[in-house]
C-alpha cells in the first residue's frame, strides 16, 4: 500500500517595538514575537498526476500558475524541492494565516519560515535554526531585495529579539506586566518607499536626519533596560519619543497619526507606528488588560480594521 507523506510547519507574526528604520543604519532594534497571531502550512503528498496545488488566502490553484506577487514563495518551494531532489513531487500545500499582508507584521517572512519547516518535516530531515534562517534569507531576498534579517529572526523565535544587522540576535529580558495593543490602520505599509525616503533625507540633509536615527538607537537601549526593570511609565514616554522621530523622518501617515493620537487621548502610556510606516500598524502600551481591551475597542471605532492584544509577560523568555 502506498503511504503518502505529510509535513507541517508553523510561525507567527512579529512587531518592532522600537528601532524601526534606525536598524537599517546599524543601530539596535527590539522586535517581539506575537505567538497568538499564527500561520500554519500543511503539505500532503498526492498520487501521480495530481500536480502541485497551493491553497492560500490569495491564490488557490496550480503552483506554476500562481500570481506574480507570490513568485518569491513559488521560487522558495521550487528551490527546496530541488534541494531534496523531488522537483516533480505531487503534493497539496495549504497555508492558513491570521497575519495581514503588508502591515509590518512579518507576513512574508512568516510564510517563508512555515513553508521551510513544513517541507523539511515532510522529508523528515533535521532543520538547524541557522539553516532555517539561511533559507529564509533566500526567500526574503527574492521578495524584498536586501532584507535585514530581523523579520525572519523574530517570526521564527519564541523570545523577544535584540537585533543589530550583521550580528547574531540576542534575547531580551522582559519583566513587566504591561500590555500592547496592536492596531491595523487598514492601509498597506510602504516599507520600500519609506526606507528610500529616509535614505534620501540622510543624503540630502545629514546634519538634521542622522541625529534622529542616532536618537532612535539610544531610545532602543533605554527601552531594553525598562523592559527588564518594569518601568512602564518611562517605557511609554520613550515610545512616544520614538514616534516623534519617526514622524520627523517622514514615515508616519495621517491614518497612523490618528490612531496614535486616539490611543494617547484614551490613556495609553505610549504609542507609535511599528514597521516601515506610511501605512500598516501602530502599537500602544497599556498598564493592564482592562485598559488594553477598552483601548482596542476605541481604536476600532477610530478606524482600525483589526486589533490584537499582547501581554508582555506572556512572551516567553525561556
Amino acid at each position: 500500500m502506498l503511504i503518502l507523506r505529510y509535513g507541517i510547519g508553523s510561525s507567527h507574526a512579529k512587531i518592532i517595538l522600537i528601532g524601526d528604520h534606525s536598524v537599517v543604519y546599524g543601530y539596535p532594534a527590539i522586535a517581539l514575537p506575537l505567538p497568538g497571531v499564527a500561520l500554519t502550512v500543511h503539505m500532503q503528498e498526492r498520487p501521480a498526476g495530481f500536480g502541485q496545488i497551493l491553497h492560500s488566502r490569495y491564490y488557490d490553484g496550480p503552483l506554476d500558475r500562481a500570481l506574480a506577487e507570490l513568485d518569491g514563495m513559488k521560487q522558495l518551494i521550487e528551490k527546496l524541492l530541488q534541494h531534496f531532489e523531488a522537483f516533480q513531487l505531487n503534493f497539496e500545500m495549504t497555508i492558513k494565516s491570521a497575519l495581514p499582508a503588508e502591515r509590518g507584521m512579518g507576513s512574508s517572512a512568516a510564510t517563508g519560515i512555515a513553508i521551510i519547516r513544513a517541507i523539511f518535516d515532510f522529508f523528515k530531515r533535521p532543520l538547524a535554526h541557522s539553516v532555517l534562517l539561511k533559507w529564509a534569507d533566500f526567500s526574503e531576498g527574492l521578495i524584498h531585495g536586501t532584507p535585514s534579517g530581523l523579520d525572519a529572526a523574530t517570526v521564527s523565535a519564541n523570545t523577544p529579539i535584540w537585533f543589530i544587522k550583521g550580528q547574531i540576535p540576542q534575547q531580551v529580558a522582559i519583566n513587566t506586566t504591561g500590555y500592547l495593543v496592536i492596531a491595523d490602520s487598514g492601509i498597506k505599509g510602504r516599507t520600500g518607499a519609506a526606507v528610500a525616503l529616509v535614505r534620501q533625507h540622510v543624503t540630502d540633509n545629514p546634519r538634521h536626519f542622522k541625529p534622529l536615527l542616532q536618537q532612535l538607537g539610544q531610545l532602543t537601549t533605554q527601552v531594553k533596560n525598562e523592559l527588564a526593570t518594569g518601568d512602564l511609565k518611562q517605557l511609554g514616554q520613550h515610545l512616544n519619543s520614538a514616534q516623534q522621530n519617526l514622524k520627523e523622518l517622514g514615515v508616519s501617515s495621517a491614518s497612523l497619526d490618528q490612531l496614535i493620537d486616539t490611543a494617547r487621548q484614551q490613556g495609553a502610556l505610549g504609542a507609535k507606528l511599528t514597521g516601515g510606516g506610511q501605512g500598516g500598524c501602530m502599537i500602544a502600551l497599556c498598564a493592564d488588560k482592562t485598559s488594553a481591551s477598552n483601548l482596542a475597542t476605541r481604536l476600532r471605532a477610530a478606524g482600525a480594521i483589526e486589533t490584537w492584544i499582547q501581554a508582555l509577560a506572556e512572551i516567553s523568555n525561556s
